[in-house]
């Protein structure tokens, strides 16, 4: 099925560019069809000692704990999206503390940044994109095995997961 030009409606057709890269590129108007990653905010809520993590409902990972996280929309900045979504997921108003990390892979069409917040308000409850929030103490989250999918974003994600999370995992 062809793909059209976001811009004309014109049909895209494969092209190499100068650096090697095949591109989706108009015919008619030149406009290029860039297939960037797509920026995920993620929330590490830290209350009394305590991680905040939710039983994710939706893949990657549907049935995982993981901090609360989801899409940047547009209209709203990273931070805004992470507020947004620790609010949808765990009821729970934060403040953001810093940016924690960011990750990326190349094979992966997402790209999450990660913020350190504590609570300011609200009260812990499973939002529309889990199917429970609970606090972790230091040592105590849950442990889960790697996914078995084979896909890349799970696997992926797993170990965004693993290393956010490392601070209150036991050493």
């Amino acid at each position: 099925m062809a793909r059209h030009c976001q811009h004309c409606g014109a049909v895209l057709v494969e092209l190499t560019f100068a650096d090697g890269k095949v591109r989706e590129q108009c015919e008619r108007c030149g406009a290029v069809a860039w297939h960037n990653p797509v920026p995920v905010g993620m929330a590490l809520i830290e209350h009394e000692g305590r991680l905040v993590l939710v039983r994710r409902l939706a893949e990657p990972l549907a049935g995982y704990w993981a901090p609360p996280a989801g899409y940047v929309e547009s209209g709203e900045s990273v931070p805004q999206a992470v507020l947004r979504e620790a609010r949808e997921e765990t009821g729970l108003e934060i403040a953001l503390d810093g940016l924690a990390e960011v990750y990326s892979r190349a094979d992966v069409n997402v790209l999450i940044v990660a913020y350190r917040a504590h609570v300011i308000g609200g009260a812990l409850r499973a939002g529309d994109d889990a199917l429970e929030a609970a606090y972790f103490a230091p040592g105590q989250l849950p442990q889960e095995p790697p996914p078995t999918s084979g896909a890349a974003i799970d696997e992926w994600f797993y170990g965004v997961i693993r290393d956010a999370t490392a601070h209150w995992r036991p050493t």
